[in-house]
């Protein structure tokens, strides 16, 4: 009776603990969803991927503007020949050039909407990766609390089989017991240490994935919230994800631009028409002697128009093998977009069954944890009176510890499915969880360059874009 005592008091200390462990000040699932993608450098490297892929917008943009160009130039020529003898000459011109494609077929603006579609994909892309971010702080969120549970359950395990120890010496002292009783609970003593060793170095590895996943260590966690709310059925899931999904929506904007690819391909024969003017002033002197009255120095001043048509016809095979290219990436591309869908389906309808697997064995474990409470009551009453060894109340106490743990390890595996259903719909989003914090605005950047702006009011409000961003 008193080990039984001993017992129910270790276990309503472990229960107070645990319904205690929430404390204003602890760390929630939300806390840590938004320290994970405040803090994530993955999140910033593609950020700035996705503001060079804008800045390709803008420079296809430029390429149907003119260009102009400043050109100074200076020459010295020193000649001689038979008639003229010797001639030493220095000269100097200042001049502007501009060239500008006037037709070409439609090309300049096709760059244009396919550069846009590759920014539309990497800001799928970069979604892709924030759900991935998100669910990465989940899966280190419950891996905390599942192994800081463990730890908790183990060490009331190795509590209790110490007091077993305790009392099978006991036992022996008085004559009721045998040495081997105490060395079957020394041995399980040291098997229960060992388990708690294993998780205690859990919960470290745990914490590092904390860190890593959220940019600093967990401090004491929140129990996790109620399930996401999720879609019925697992079909119901697959149609949110075929419409929402951003790996979906970045295949289909990598095909639809790849079909750009071979209209521009295809009018690559057909060449273009461009215009050039140039404008110089140059001035020129004499170094030679000159006779009386001539003057050493001399100027002038020219203005070029000119209007040309290129086409080609014949290149060596390149513009041909360009064309079948640019097919052969779009055929690829289009069987991309359906491995993908096809892909996210299968993920959705996995996480679907890895959620109802979870659930099922929260409540297989729950029966067992009753059975086996019942089990180890009656089996340490029964030893009490002689009916049992000390090897079985041992073998009955390890059975109710790891069906507390295979419980504590169930319901993390639940809360991660749940989310991973979510994730795999498309919906693991900032926006889609209400996390209520400010997000970063993909269009903002974007705005600012498709025009391909120079130094101008637009331009000095991208200088202070950058400026906050901490890249200029």
């Amino acid at each position: 009776m008193r080990m039984m005592n001993a017992l129910r008091a270790t276990v309503a200390t472990l229960a107070a603990s645990m319904m205690l462990a929430a404390p204003v000040a602890a760390q929630s699932l939300t806390d840590t969803l938004i320290a994970a993608y405040r803090n994530s450098n993955l999140l910033e490297q593609n950020r700035a991927v996705l503001r060079a892929a804008d800045e390709d917008v803008a420079q296809a943009v430029a390429a149907l503007r003119p260009v102009v160009n400043f050109v100074a130039q200076s020459q010295a020529q020193f000649s001689r020949d038979s008639q003229m003898g010797r001639r030493n000459q220095l000269s100097a011109s200042l001049g502007l050039s501009a060239s500008v494609t006037l037709y070409d077929f439609g090309r300049g603006q096709m760059a244009v909407q396919g550069a846009k579609e590759q920014v539309l994909g990497v800001r799928a892309a970069l979604l892709g990766l924030e759900q991935q971010v998100l669910l990465n702080a989940v899966a280190a969120f419950m891996d905390v609390r599942s192994a800081a549970d463990t730890v908790a359950l183990r060490e009331s395990n190795v509590r209790l089989i110490t007091q077993e120890v305790r009392a099978a010496r006991e036992r022996f002292d008085v004559g009721e017991g045998t040495r081997t009783d105490i060395a079957i609970a020394e041995a399980r003593l040291a098997g229960a240490r060992s388990q708690l060793a294993s998780a205690e170095g859990d919960l470290k590895v745990a914490r590092e994935d904390y860190k890593f996943a959220t940019g600093a260590y967990p401090g004491q966690l929140r129990p996790p919230p109620a399930l996401p709310r999720l879609a019925r059925s697992p079909e119901a899931a697959q149609e949110v994800a075929r419409a929402n999904h951003p790996s979906i929506r970045q295949a289909q904007h990598d095909a639809a631009a790849a079909d750009i690819a071979v209209e521009r391909a295809a009018t690559q024969r057909l060449g273009s028409v461009s215009g050039s003017a140039s404008a110089n002033v140059g001035v020129s002197r004499n170094l030679d002697s000159v006779p009386p009255g001539t003057s050493r120095t001399g100027d002038s001043r020219s203005l070029t128009l000119g209007l040309e048509y290129s086409r080609p016809l014949y290149s060596g095979g390149a513009l041909p093998s360009a064309q079948r290219q640019a097919m052969a990436r779009r055929d690829a591309a289009r069987s991309g977009l359906h491995q993908t869908v096809a892909q996210v389906l299968q993920n959705v309808a996995q996480a679907w069954a890895r959620m109802e697997v979870a659930a099922a064995s929260i409540e297989a474990s729950e029966r067992q944890i009753r059975a086996a409470q019942t089990a180890y009551d009656g089996v340490r009453e029964e030893a009490a009176l002689g009916a049992r060894t000390t090897l079985e109340v041992l073998d009955a106490e390890q059975e109710l510890a790891d069906a507390r743990a295979a419980l504590v390890q169930a319901q993390a595996g639940l809360q991660l499915a749940a989310y991973s259903v979510l994730e795999s719909m498309g919906l693991l989003t900032v926006e889609d969880l209400n996390l209520g914090i400010p997000t970063y605005d993909p269009e903002a950047y974007f705005n600012l360059v498709r025009d391909a702006p120079a130094r101008s009011p637009q331009g000095e409000a991208l200088d202070r874009v950058l400026q906050s961003l901490g890249r200029q």
